[in-house]
């Protein structure tokens, strides 16, 4: 996977300076961190979710081990 350096982030928000205009450039940034964060949380959910549903398999595994021992 490619790297981005500090050069091209500098880039990048220049060409979006020119294209926006400093007005609304801000706002841009502020729309760009919210899609960011609400992505973050989504993977976060899906992450512990992902989590719970193993702890839940392994703990149901341990219970039919104990059922068949008792058997």
């Amino acid at each position: 996977m490619p790297t981005i350096g500090w050069f091209e982030i500098l880039i990048i928000v220049a060409i979006a300076i020119i294209v926006l205009g400093p007005k609304d450039f801000p706002l841009m940034l502020k729309k760009v961190g919210s899609w960011i964060g609400t992505a973050k949380r989504y993977i976060n959910d899906i992450q512990n979710e992902v989590s719970n549903l193993d702890i839940e398999d392994e703990k149901i595994n341990e219970v039919k081990k104990d059922n068949k021992k008792d058997e």
